[in-house]
């Protein structure tokens, strides 16, 4: 399996300054590679081929007067720029062509300087290292002095410089690593995910949904007004952005910490995880967008997903439509929608359900019922005889 390994740099001034010419120069590579494809289709040229745009942009460019700077950067930084311009073509015929399932992928855009998160990529061509003494060896950049926290599990494939909205810079290292198979557990578990409690477990565990950005909500708040009367253009503006941004990616990072120690805590206890299929992209258009985003379900979950493949664990997803929170856990009944008020509700057959206990119960049915059909087909908790004789 390949994971990411991401780490701290503090690069000296000089180091900065060079990292910037290089997210320059990557930036400008891939606006020039966007723009010749652009213009081919508007003259009703053929599609420029990988190759020829690589000869066009970079190896063209560099002896011409205009471009000649590029060749004070790594030219694998160069090609890397335009490996994502390709891959991001690649993306956007296959979604539009229905080979790509998933929500629609829009075209590439121009990228800016302005952008909140500049990247450059290095692979193992360009001869980075990690030095004996803990340093990061660079092309035409020099030795990084990274903050390691943990070893690198084997050789990194390609490590990408990332600077950040504050400012910060990171060093995210691709490794390729084994399973890390942990003992067969019996106990099994379904997780209704919500707004009031992050999580509801099968078991009757409830986790607090610990809302880190309203908690933050006013610092932010003060940071923005004091933004807002800056003079657009000076220097006292560019420093009160640089506020805000750290304000956000404290809370970005505390909610993604929080939210590894629960996953990875969720996935230690039980053999088989199951999770419902939520559609965060249309709740995060609704009134309640804020608190969704707030929430972080779509990150949670991929975290549930990678560490149950690495860690030889079950995990499946519950079909979005599946009744989960109107269905009677003890019966199978289904009842009329209710209201976001509505916490608890009476069954005819005499059950009193906590609601999201009751959802997080039913998830766990229909995800072992799923994962033991061999065919694949949608299979919900079977009626007992009780509702039978009801709907009689």
């Amino acid at each position: 399996m390949q994971l990411r390994y991401q780490f701290r740099v503090y690069p000296t001034p000089g180091q900065q300054i060079e990292l910037a010419r290089a997210f320059g120069c990557a930036r400008v590579v891939f606006n020039d590679g966007l723009r010749a494809r652009q213009e081919a289709r508007e003259q009703g040229l053929p599609y420029v081929s990988d190759a020829e745009l690589s000869k066009r942009v970079i190896t063209q460019a560099k002896a011409t007067p205009e471009r000649a700077w590029l060749g004070e950067v790594s030219a694998v930084v160069l090609q890397q720029a335009l490996a994502d311009l390709n891959t991001a073509y690649r993306n956007f015929f296959a979604s539009i062509t229905g080979k790509r399932k998933g929500r629609k992928v829009a075209p590439p855009r121009f990228r800016s300087r302005k952008d909140n998160r500049q990247a450059i990529r290095f692979t193992k061509n360009s001869r980075f290292k990690v030095l004996d003494n803990g340093r990061l060896r660079l092309p035409k950049i020099g030795d990084l002095q990274v903050r390691w926290s943990r070893s690198l599990p084997s050789d990194p494939s390609s490590v990408t410089i990332i600077r950040d909205a504050a400012g910060r810079h990171f060093a995210s290292f691709v490794v390729q690593t084994g399973d890390e198979l942990l003992p067969e557990l019996d106990s099994e578990v379904g997780i209704d995910l919500g707004l009031t409690h992050f999580a509801v477990l099968s078991d009757g565990t409830k986790v607090a949904a610990p809302r880190f950005l309203r908690r933050a909500a006013r610092k932010l708040k003060r940071l923005q007004q004091d933004l807002s009367r800056k003079q657009r253009g000076s220097s006292n503006r560019k420093k009160a952005v640089v506020k805000v941004a750290r304000a956000h990616v404290r809370v970005a990072d505390t909610r993604r910490d929080w939210q590894h120690k629960l996953s990875t805590a969720i996935i230690r206890e039980n053999q088989a995880v199951y999770v419902e299929d939520l559609c965060v992209a249309g709740l995060a258009r609704t009134r309640l967008a804020k608190s969704v985003h707030d929430a972080g379900w779509a990150s949670f979950t991929a975290m549930l997903e990678y560490k149950a493949a690495r860690h030889g664990r079950t995990f499946g997803r519950v079909n979005r439509f599946f009744p989960s929170t109107r269905m009677c856990s003890q019966c199978g009944r289904i009842n009329d929608k209710m209201a976001l008020n509505v916490r608890a509700w009476d069954c005819p057959c005499g059950a009193a359900h906590d609601r999201d206990a009751n959802a997080a119960i039913n998830v766990l049915a229909a995800g072992q019922a799923e994962s033991r059909n061999d065919r694949g087909a949608q299979v919900r908790p079977g009626v007992s005889s009780r509702h039978r004789a009801a709907k009689r």
